[in-house]
């Protein structure tokens, strides 16, 4: 059973907790390297500690989450690919070392995605239709396979085109990393401009999850004015939760784990574990 069943949902849940399918976030920034898959990785990781069933779709082909999370590359396929090509959920899910969370890897030919997807009808709703079925109103092996699961973190390319575009379409919110430099705010208002077309035009229901603020250094000015900025640009919106730049974030992928499983007691870490846990709060959810 899911554990969803087990915790309770505030004041925005409409229904138990057993009724209602996994939560689905997009992870997605345009711009590379400003935290994105650590944020993947590291949350779910803090999700899954709590007792969370947690799955991770590796969607960026250059499949760092995958790597992050110790799947060699020899064990990948089918991954996200053979995932939105037909393949079952059930057959492209691998286990991770850390209990509660699981993953569908990055393979090699999703870098060839984007192409193959422009050619075909209604190429928006193919992930959807891989993890929800039958663009997410059917009730048939791909909705029993989620079932198990409360959270599917989605980690998109550093791109804002078609496959950033399906998890936009497949997700119930977007998780926005930014990092604390300069052009901040000019990513992200093109991100939030795809943001509002998608939800106009293909999911309705896609609601912004927040802006986490990664690689802060209080020791620099700027860093300070662009997390000030932001606030005012977006609220509440932005978590009080911000994830500094810290060595052990670095090393951490090098070794096949996340900072959480790497140094628990690192800055970093914990950081990563208050933003689990602050999220949690917003959405009303009680753990046992």
């Amino acid at each position: 059973m899911n554990q969803a069943s087990e915790f309770s949902v505030g004041a925005d849940g409409d229904k138990a907790a057993e009724e209602s399918p996994a939560r689905v976030i997009a992870v997605a920034n345009q711009k590379g390297g400003v935290g994105k898959t650590t944020t993947t990785i590291n949350l779910g990781t803090a999700l899954a500690a709590v007792g969370l069933k947690v799955l991770i779709l590796d969607f960026d082909p250059q499949g760092n989450a995958s790597t992050g999370l110790g799947i060699k590359h020899e064990s990948r396929p089918p991954g996200c690919y053979g995932l939105i090509h037909g393949a079952s959920l059930t057959e492209c899910i691998r286990h991770t070392q850390i209990p509660n969370l699981d993953l569908v890897p990055s393979t090699v030919e999703l870098a060839g995605a984007e192409f193959e997807l422009a050619q075909i009808s209604r190429p928006q709703f193919l992930l959807r239709r891989a993890i929800r079925g039958d663009d997410g109103l059917g009730d048939g092996s791909a909705r029993h396979a989620i079932a198990r699961y409360d959270y599917i973190l989605i980690d998109c390319p550093p791109a804002l085109g078609m496959l950033t575009v399906n998890a936009l379409v497949a997700a119930d919110s977007l998780l926005v990393p930014l990092q604390c430099e300069f052009f901040a705010l000019e990513g992200l208002s093109q991100l939030l401009s795809i943001y509002e077309r998608v939800r106009s035009s293909f999911n309705h229901v896609l609601q912004i999850q927040g802006v986490v603020l990664t690689m802060y250094d209080q020791r620099n000015n700027l860093s300070e004015q662009v997390a000030e900025d932001v606030r005012n640009h977006l609220g509440s919106k932005v978590y009080d939760t911000v994830i500094p730049r810290n060595v052990r974030i670095s090393e951490a992928p090098s070794f096949g784990k996340p900072v959480l499983l790497y140094d628990i007691h690192c800055a970093g870490a914990q950081a990563y574990a208050h933003l689990a846990s602050e999220m949690l709060k917003r959405e009303g959810v009680r753990l046992p």
